[in-house]
């Protein structure tokens, strides 16, 4: 079978899936390497459970080695000390070159981690418009001059941090990767890129991306492996600058306490969330909204940091808004990820199957109404239908907890202020959802919120001009548009003394 340059049904993507060449070796110093101890691991099609590779399964010693070339190409100024414009233009090559092998690209992270692959190409979307953002804003963020007397002269300069560890996540593999990795090349640093276990084969066909683009050597590797070996040798080594992630809240506060031991390097993170979303007796076209709150929580198989899995209905439309809720859950059951039609895809892994298999059997053992769902499909692959709950109430472990799968909540409420205190009866803060046709409720509920992120009439909107993050404990710092762009840059100050 031919390799498809387009393609647009199941047999076009088995033919391309078919025909990969897949690189599973370590990025170091510019070129690929074995893990220092030759040590590998296996990534996993969680839909098939087939082995798609084994993987260099790096550590300490492959650690030392790429901070010490992160570093040296950062002190040699290559790329930390080349001029803005040029520094956009590579980025900008690099772009490009993702755009044209998009379709590889999108395939890999789908075969990696299971989700479906139309969503994969929108991931690529996102992750080629967040790289030329941020090229783009290369040279269209100024210094300072401050207000001072005809006798000083005082500038605020922007600077490089130096070498940046990014450790992303498995659940939108590459296009998490551009969002840590297109700031932090862009202000001029060197970066270290460690991949999520479960999901490494795009950010490596990333780094031959890379390479083609004219990165200059040690500016960009990539070192997969675990959290608690390579991972940690990232975050406690004393030439490590900055440390950008994006995963689970206990392992953030791990990093922080590894920058506190090691050198108070910077840490941005973005961690869990159990978002809530509010609909309001006075939205309109109950129909739609029902999907697009079915939607909030089953795309991506429910693995998404910023799910709507904490659904907060009025209770005057409560039963027959959970009704449609339900109808529209019935038309996402998930389906081979190789297939666009398919709305869901696999679970990441078994550990992650059976963490949310675990979460169902406790929400009913706890009193929580089973409306639908529930179920490990049976067969080939790690797949769980779309579950929803119905009076979950806070104290159980399913209104609480990131569950990170296809699992929604449903509580009900009375007033407006006995929804915001729902909302905000949470210790994660990184988006929230409001639907109402009242401005004057929108107004006082969204800034009542605690979150970093409000979606009005919407879920997940936003581009690259608008940051994401949150408060509490989903984590610090923002990704996307130019404040991003400021996190992986220093101020530095210089007073002058001018002749007189």
């Amino acid at each position: 079978m031919s390799r498809p340059d387009k393609p647009k049904t199941l047999a076009d993507w088995q033919a391309l899936a078919a025909d990969l060449t897949l690189e599973s070796r370590a990025f170091i110093d510019d070129a690929f390497v074995d893990a220092e101890s030759g040590e590998t691991f296996d990534t996993l099609n969680p839909a098939t459970g087939e082995r798609l590779a084994r993987v260099a399964s790096c550590d300490g010693p492959d650690a030392e080695k790429a901070v010490g070339y992160a570093r040296a190409a950062f002190d040699g100024g290559a790329w930390s000390r080349l001029a803005p414009g040029r520094r956009k233009k590579v980025l900008l090559r690099l772009a490009d070159l993702m755009e044209a092998n998009k379709h590889e690209l999108a395939l890999l992270d789908t075969l990696d981690m299971g989700k479906p692959v139309n969503s994969s190409l929108g991931d690529m979307a996102g992750a080629i418009g967040c790289l030329r953002y941020q090229a783009e804003c290369i040279d269209k963020l100024y210094g300072e001059v401050a207000p001072t007397g005809e006798e000083t002269l005082a500038l605020v300069l922007r600077e490089p941090l130096g070498v940046v560890a990014s450790i992303v996540p498995w659940n939108f593999p590459l296009m998490m990767t551009a969002w840590k990795i297109a700031p932090a090349l862009a202000a001029g640093n060197s970066v270290i890129l460690k991949p999520s276990e479960k999901s490494p084969l795009s950010a490596l066909r990333l780094a031959q991306l890379a390479q083609e683009a004219g990165l200059p050597r040690g500016v960009f590797q990539v070192l997969p492996g675990f959290g608690h070996t390579v991972g940690k040798a990232l975050a406690l080594s004393m030439q490590v600058d900055c440390l950008a992630f994006t995963g689970s809240t206990g392992v953030g506060k791990q990093l922080m306490q590894y920058a506190g031991q090691s050198n108070l390097k910077k840490v941005f993170l973005e961690c869990g969330g159990k978002s809530p979303n509010l609909v309001f007796a006075d939205c309109k076209d109950l129909d739609g909204v029902a999907q697009h709150a079915a939607e909030a929580i089953f795309h991506n198989q429910g693995e998404v940091c910023i799910a709507g899995s904490r659904l907060l209905v009025e209770n005057s439309i409560r039963e027959a808004f959970v009704e449609k809720v339900l109808a529209a859950a019935e038309g996402m059951q998930p389906g081979d990820p190789l297939d666009p039609e398919s709305f869901m895809g696999a679970i990441v892994d078994e550990t992650q199957h059976r963490r949310v298999m675990d979460y169902i059997r406790r929400g009913v053992e706890e009193g929580a109404r089973l409306r639908t769902g529930g179920q490990a499909l049976e067969g080939k692959g790690l797949f769980i239908s779309p579950t929803v709950f119905d009076g979950v109430t806070p104290a159980m472990a399913i209104g609480r907890e990131e569950v990170f799968g296809p699992v929604l909540s449903v509580f009900g409420f009375d007033s407006e202020e006995e929804a915001v205190a729902m909302a905000n009866d949470s210790d994660f803060g990184l988006a929230a959802g409001l639907w109402s046709q009242d401005i004057d409720r929108i107004m006082r509920v969204t800034r009542r919120l605690a979150s970093g992120q409000v979606f009005v009439n919407n879920w997940a909107g936003g581009d690259q001009t608008v940051p994401f993050g949150g408060v509490k404990q989903s984590g610090n710092g923002r990704d996307k548009s130019h404040h991003s762009l400021e996190e992986y840059s220093e101020l530095k100050m210089v007073w002058m003394s001018l002749s007189t």
